[in-house]
């Protein structure tokens, strides 16, 4: 696993990798909450492809309102869990690659690495309290007829907070970071300021020089000017 420090503005960084493709499915297991959990996990990797695919064919027929509703549904569950992708990652990590800016130091990289990580574990726990809240107070409205469309979303919230934690303590506590210094990343640094339209060509560059295939789409989001 390559995990890259990415300057998006002149002293602030971000934390990027690029998932392997989603896994799949396999028969869920015994249990309620493995069940749960598997269902989650289930629902994440199609979000995820519907995220790669970027839309349907050209010459596919044109879905019914059911399908059009479920890949809205699909891309945001996508994008909500766009930056827990890393941590996400991390839980089964015990040895990735960190790849930094070459005009740090190893030891200041690392320092942020360090604190860019705790800052992920306090936010993430953080909200799985208060979204733990929000699902026992949505428990009231099972009295209701019909889906308990807010319980769903607090669960859904709990099983994405509740996986960054995990993965934010594994990166923290047990992962060895291999560090390497990389020139193309600190070539970004001179570049955060400029509008993304007059970026975009030496991003792309960059993204094809770290071999990466969905940076650029990042940084033009992540690094605003």
């Amino acid at each position: 696993m390559d995990v890259f420090l990415v300057p998006v503005a002149t002293d602030r960084y971000e934390l990027y990798c690029e998932e392997p493709e989603p896994a799949t499915a396999t028969a869920p297991p015994t249990g309620f909450f493995r069940r749960v959990a598997h269902r989650f996990s289930e629902m994440v990797a199609e979000a995820e492809r519907e995220r790669r695919r970027g839309g349907p064919p050209p010459d596919e027929t044109p879905p019914g309102l059911a399908a059009r509703v479920k890949r809205r549904i699909m891309r945001w569950v996508a994008e909500s869990i766009a930056e827990q992708r890393l941590l996400w990652l991390l839980r089964r990590q015990h040895e990735a690659a960190f790849v930094y800016p070459d005009d740090l130091s190893e030891t200041h990289a690392r320092e942020i690495l360090r604190r860019q990580l705790n800052r992920d574990f306090e936010r993430h726990r953080f909200w799985l309290a208060i979204d733990a809240l929000g699902l026992i107070a949505s428990a009231a409205l099972t009295l209701l007829p019909g889906p308990n469309v807010i319980a769903y979303y607090f669960a859904f919230r709990i099983g994405g907070h509740y996986l960054s934690v995990r993965g934010a303590r594994q990166g923290i506590r047990n992962v060895t970071w291999h560090a390497r210094g990389s020139a193309p990343l600190s070539a970004l640094r001179g570049i955060t300021a400029e509008p993304p339209h007059a970026r975009e060509a030496r991003v792309h560059e960059v993204a094809n020089l770290l071999h990466l295939e969905h940076f650029a789409s990042f940084f033009q989001r992540a690094a605003v000017p």
